[in-house]
């Protein structure tokens, strides 16, 4: 996978290597959060449509939701031009008034922008040693940004405990929410499937964080 285009914190580069899993982990964060803050280009269009499945057998059908959803998103990169998805995007994200779909946390949690959930995040954000990049455009807690920082947390090789505190706080209690909103709003054809490979990445990413909590807890009863 690439990139994401629309970066929008500065940090520095992994200092050790990652394992496949973590990195797959990264880039699929990556990956969202690229098509969440901007519509994609032709490159990033041509790699998804190239993608592997997820599927450790290339042969085998689909059978997890997430890997049902990689497959859908995938076929959609195919059939989707550029002028087609910078369209849609602009239908969906970008308005002179208030747009149809809104990711930012505060707006899902708090009902307003730049709320609490907002200077609550910059404040972890500083902690963490993050900055947000000189131009960029969008605020701290919309979601591919918060992606974006969950990528810069695992490729920093962060602790574990601390991915986990950041994607409870600020991704767990509200993605689902604004997917639902995602899928369903007028004309998203591709965004459609993007919102279902989020919801399956999330909720295995969710699942995942609570094994190692009982794993953590079950090693901690034991000492």
């Amino acid at each position: 996978m690439t990139e994401p285009r629309n970066t929008d914190f500065t940090t520095c580069p992994a200092t050790v290597p990652l394992d496949a899993e973590d990195q797959a982990r990264a880039d699929l964060y990556g990956l969202i959060g690229s098509f969440l803050l901007g519509p994609p280009d032709v490159g990033l269009l041509a790699v998804l449509a190239r993608a592997d499945p997820l599927s450790v057998d290339p042969h085998a059908a689909p059978a997890s939701p997430l890997d049902r959803a990689w497959e859908n998103l995938r076929i959609a990169a195919t059939v989707m031009d550029e002028r087609a998805l910078k369209d849609e995007y602009a239908a969906l994200f970008i308005s002179t008034g208030t747009p149809l779909l809104n990711p930012y946390e505060s707006l899902y949690i708090a009902g307003h922008m730049m709320e609490k959930p907002l200077a609550k995040l910059r404040d972890e954000l500083r902690a963490l040693g993050l900055a947000r990049r000189a131009g960029a455009f969008e605020l701290e807690d919309h979601l591919g940004s918060l992606c974006e920082t969950m990528r810069i947390l695992i490729t920093e090789a962060r602790p574990l405990e601390l991915q986990h505190a950041f994607f409870e706080h600020h991704i767990a209690s509200w993605y689902a929410r604004f997917l639902r909103d995602m899928r369903s709003a007028p004309g998203a054809n591709f965004t459609r499937h993007l919102a279902d490979f989020a919801d399956a990445f999330f909720a295995i990413e969710a699942e995942a964080f609570g094994m190692e909590m009982d794993h953590d807890i079950a090693e901690g009863a034991r000492s």
